[in-house]
């Protein structure tokens, strides 16, 4: 009887490691494809064409890219804490994978079906990453190290709060906590139609816990000069930034999940599931990446209020209105329309604040209009 016990242990660990791997090269080539796809699009965005040297249309740019990395010289500096240096690029690229494990690519593509504990499970490792940046900047000695960790903690946490809630929202509306459950209750309309606050406010929250431009403040060149990366090179600084990359594609992937009817398409299901949830993802992505050549950094004082004065309230808002509508039991577009309610109200009160008549900017323009009235006298 033990031989077989010890058979079955061993096979599942060989499949469990066959699997994991499988994941490392996947989301590694998904690494690669997504920086070729950035500097093309950003080179499109500016007027440029991006890549075109290395191989056809710049496709062999990511693995000149890598190989550069990989072979350049790793200089750890005197002062720094050697074990915690070495540390904190695993404890953020070792979260950015084990994520994957628990996320959905179809019905039956999924390595670790955690049921109605995936979630939590994403959130719970999403904090153990936090911690690598925080660690990162200390164990570096460095001034602007310690200050980029400070930042990313500070973010990233304010941050993780309308998440969670928004999570919340969601799972009320599908009555479960289960990602493959929620795709399926969006076969009809997908829930950024149903809950747009919803959609909205976990597509900027993620942003922010990814690090994306407008949110990118703790590692801003202009201020603090790389923050926590600072002391880092070759392959330890390429670990973090595999990191980043994995964590965009996972925000982008979560986001087509919970509110875009993941991986259901109009036609074409079945065999074509996969590719669906990757076009859905790719095209998230590629938002992501025109917002970085769109819009400015944020300053830090910004980016905090930003958090807790309109995102937690807005993602509360979005609690108690899923709340009222469930207990109800009203149509749909109810929930739509007060949704959207409230996008226009934090809109408004956005747009009255940066741009309206009273703002700061229309003051200091009315300032310039009357020095020149007077100059002109």
């Amino acid at each position: 009887m033990p031989i077989p016990l010890l058979a079955m242990d061993l096979l599942t660990f060989i499949w469990i490691v066959a699997g994991l791997l499988a994941m490392f090269t996947a989301l590694s080539v998904v690494v690669l494809s997504l920086t070729w796809l950035e500097r093309k699009l950003l080179g499109r965005l500016q007027r440029r064409l991006g890549p075109t040297r290395t191989g056809p249309m710049g496709l062999m740019q990511p693995i000149a890219d890598a190989l550069k990395l990989i072979l350049k010289e790793d200089i750890i500096p005197t002062s720094s804490e050697k074990a915690i240096f070495w540390v904190a690029p695993i404890l953020v690229v070792v979260p950015a994978f084990m994520i994957w494990v628990t996320i959905p690519g179809t019905e039956n593509l999924v390595l670790s079906n955690l049921e109605d504990l995936g979630l939590f499970y994403i959130i719970a490792f999403s904090v153990v990453g936090i911690l690598g940046l925080v660690l990162a900047g200390w164990g570096s000695a460095n001034k602007y190290g310690t200050i980029g960790g400070l930042r990313a903690a500070a973010q990233l946490i304010s941050y993780e709060i309308p998440i969670i809630m928004v999570v919340i929202a969601v799972s009320m509306l599908a009555g479960t906590l289960n990602m493959v459950e929620i795709v399926e209750k969006q076969a009809s309309y997908p829930y950024a139609l149903i809950l747009p606050l919803g959609f909205v406010i976990f597509f900027i929250a993620g942003l922010a816990e990814v690090g994306r431009t407008p949110f990118d403040i703790y590692f801003a060149e202009s201020e603090i000069v790389g923050g926590p990366f600072i002391e880092y090179s070759g392959a330890h600084w390429s670990v973090f930034f595999l990191a980043e990359y994995i964590n965009t594609f996972a925000v982008a992937a979560l986001t087509v999940l919970l509110f875009l009817g993941g991986w259901s398409g109009p036609f074409l299901s079945g065999d074509w599931d996969i590719l669906w949830f990757l076009a859905k993802v790719y095209l998230v992505i590629m938002v992501i990446f025109w917002i970085r050549g769109t819009f400015p950094r944020l300053r830090i004082d910004q980016l905090m209020a930003f958090a807790w004065k309109v995102m937690v309230p807005l993602s509360f808002y979005a609690i108690v209105i899923t709340a009222v509508y469930l207990f109800y039991g009203w149509p749909e577009w109810s929930l739509t329309l007060m949704s959207l309610a409230g996008l226009l109200v934090v809109g408004y009160s956005i747009y009255r604040r940066f741009a309206g008549p009273s703002s700061q900017a229309a003051q200091v323009r009315a300032r310039y209009q009357a020095l020149e009235a007077r100059t002109g006298q």
